[in-house]
């Protein structure tokens, strides 16, 4: 099995990554998500490296989706690899075949959550490039995401109270992973769905990025990344205000006079006093996690907006209904959430 002698610039580069980011502490159990693809093979490359540096304890998973007809003579070569690499092996095979990119990511990251747990890894590591980010960022400005999807895939974040996720590859492209696995020769298994263009992720990597490239800037993956990378710690600024926000703003509805109309009441109303002088970003970010929490939605922009109106509006006024038949209204100095007879708070 291929094993790198040579320090080479990547290696430097990740290695720099860890020790400033101290994303993956000396010592700790990692579990490594491998597909097979060139990705998953030159992290597991570096990390194999740069174990002697880091004292790890690795191991491999393997998630089969089951919607390829090459799907178990890949699983079958991942499961080789980790034989010949002599590493720990955890597979999961899908019950039923995932049909949607939305549907294989969260059963993925569910099985990953539940074997690092099961089997005591405190992290589970993937590896998502730079190239990753730029086409994330793509597909959710394209869709009209909010600054909070644009900055999607970041470098960690909780799966489950002991195990974290980490993505220690987002400053490295894929092109330099390219180089990589074909100057070591790493026996990549070529996924035939990464060249379906009915996947709008596959048409962002092999034909918008490269148009953009090639008529605006040759550097765009890098600077889409970049600009992940920059958002990323604005919201976590804007979040963290905003959960300030929230607590000043904010009071449980048992604290204030029964619904006069008889429906059952979200848990929570709103100060429009205290959020009225505040800005807008905040508002809206206030005003969405109100809906998140009373409705169990993932709130639209004109969700938020109609909220948002109540702000400034006359006592007494309301909005027209929400999913599921909630109606918000203005109590006083209050915005209250209502439900439709028979739903729970």
């Amino acid at each position: 099995m291929p094993h790198s002698q040579e320090w080479t610039l990547l290696h430097a580069h990740v290695h720099q990554i860890l020790r400033k980011r101290q994303l993956l502490p000396a010592g700790e159990p990692l579990l490594i998500a491998v597909s097979g693809g060139q990705d998953s093979l030159c992290l597991l490359q570096l990390l194999r490296d740069l174990q002697s540096k880091w004292n790890w304890r690795l191991a491999i998973a393997h998630c089969n989706h089951r919607w390829r007809s090459d799907a178990d003579a890949n699983a079958a070569h991942v499961e080789a690899l980790a034989a010949g690499y002599q590493l720990p092996y955890y597979s999961a095979i899908a019950t039923e075949a995932v049909t949607t990119e939305a549907t294989a990511r969260a059963w993925r990251y569910q099985v990953l959550t539940t074997i690092a747990s099961e089997q005591g890894y405190s992290y589970v590591v993937t590896g998502h490039t730079a190239s990753d980010r730029a086409e994330t960022l793509m597909y959710n400005l394209i869709r009209g995401s909010g600054l909070d999807g644009l900055q999607a895939l970041t470098w960690q974040r909780p799966l489950a109270p002991t195990v974290q996720l980490v993505r220690p590859l987002l400053e490295i492209t894929r092109a330099e992973i390219t180089a990589f696995c074909q100057a070591l020769q790493l026996p990549v298994w070529e996924d035939s769905t990464n060249q379906d263009l009915s996947y709008a992720r596959n048409r962002i990597r092999h034909e918008l990025l490269p148009y953009l490239s090639r008529y605006f800037n040759p550097q765009v993956e890098e600077l889409l990344a970049q600009t992940a990378e920059l958002l990323r710690s604005d919201v976590a600024f804007l979040e963290t205000a905003a959960a300030n926000l929230w607590q000043q703003a904010s009071r449980p509805i048992a604290d204030q006079p029964e619904n006069v109309n008889g429906n059952p009441k979200c848990a929570w109303m709103l100060n429009r006093k205290v959020l009225r002088t505040e800005p807008l970003a905040l508002q809206r970010r206030v005003l969405r996690h109100f809906l998140k929490t009373c409705l169990q939605i993932v709130p639209t922009f004109d969700q938020v907006e109609k909220l948002q109106a109540l702000l400034t509006a006359p006592n007494r006024s309301q909005t027209d209904p929400f999913t599921g038949g909630a109606i918000a209204r203005v109590q006083a100095d209050w915005i209250v959430l209502d439900r439709p007879p028979g739903q729970k708070a």
